[in-house]
């Protein structure tokens, strides 16, 4: 009978296992070290697109408020003269070639709108997580002021330029009115005499219906110096955060 031979191997050490866990450890963990630097990377690349799409907007946010600024500048100058358009009112009902720059700048209003773009973008992506902190609330503050300006312009804005043009519909001749509504050159070229008006304005001496156009003229006057404050105020906000980005991240 042939008897045959068992081979025996030696039986690895515990140092072996723990060589092996180890280095499947460490590969594991670097795999991980790896994945977490390339997302971190990503994220850090997305909030620097986003901060410099912010600052585009912003650009393009101080462009636009410099003209609206300027646009009040220049209706407040127009509505300083109403003191004298309502003495020569008051002494002639039919001198009133002076009413027609105060209607033209009392007729309407620009109103402002940031562009939004980046905002949208990171409140409906959440990549408000993705800035820092500083970042971030300076982004909420900027929109916050806008808020506060747009609930001005909603509300004690829009009322006093409601009353302004409801009364005058009330006291102005319409055959001597209309024509300059519908008229583009009333808009942009009526000069500051008055000349575009086609007759006396009023359609009666009716003194009290004139005394409170005057009246809520002054309101207007008033509320356009404060919608300028708060133009102003987010020119100059506007204005920080664009040295802030572009210091803090090296933008041109």
């Amino acid at each position: 009978m042939e008897v045959h031979a068992h081979t025996h191997t030696s039986r690895k050490k515990w140092t072996h296992y723990f060589w092996e866990f180890l280095m499947l450890f460490l590969a594991v963990f670097c795999g991980f070290l790896a994945e977490y630097q390339l997302e971190h990377k990503i994220e850090k690349d997305r909030a620097k697109q986003y901060i410099s799409s912010l600052y585009e907007d912003l650009k393009s946010d101080t462009v636009r408020l410099n003209h609206l600024i300027g646009y009040d500048e220049e209706k407040i100058s127009a509505l300083n003269t109403m003191t004298n358009c309502y003495d020569s009112v008051s002494k002639n009902a039919k001198a009133t070639d002076c009413m027609g720059i105060l209607i033209k700048h009392s007729k309407s209003n620009r109103s402002f709108h940031i562009t939004d773009r980046t905002l949208r973008q990171l409140a409906n992506a959440g990549g408000f997580r993705l800035l820092g902190r500083e970042d971030a609330d300076s982004i909420l503050a900027y929109e916050r002021l806008f808020i506060q300006y747009l609930n001005f312009e909603n509300t004690v804005f829009q009322e006093s330029q409601d009353n302004v043009r409801n009364t005058l519909n009330q006291l102005a001749d319409f055959k001597v009115l209309s024509p300059l509504q519908n008229s583009v050159s009333f808009i942009t070229n009526i000069d500051t005499s008055g000349a575009a008006l086609k007759g006396p304005l009023l359609f009666s001496n009716d003194k009290v219906l004139m005394n409170k156009w005057f009246n809520e003229l002054a309101m207007y006057l008033r509320v356009t110096n404060g919608q300028r404050v708060l133009l102003l105020a987010f020119r100059d906000k506007a204005t920080r955060l664009i040295e802030y980005y572009k210091q803090k991240h090296h933008l041109e």
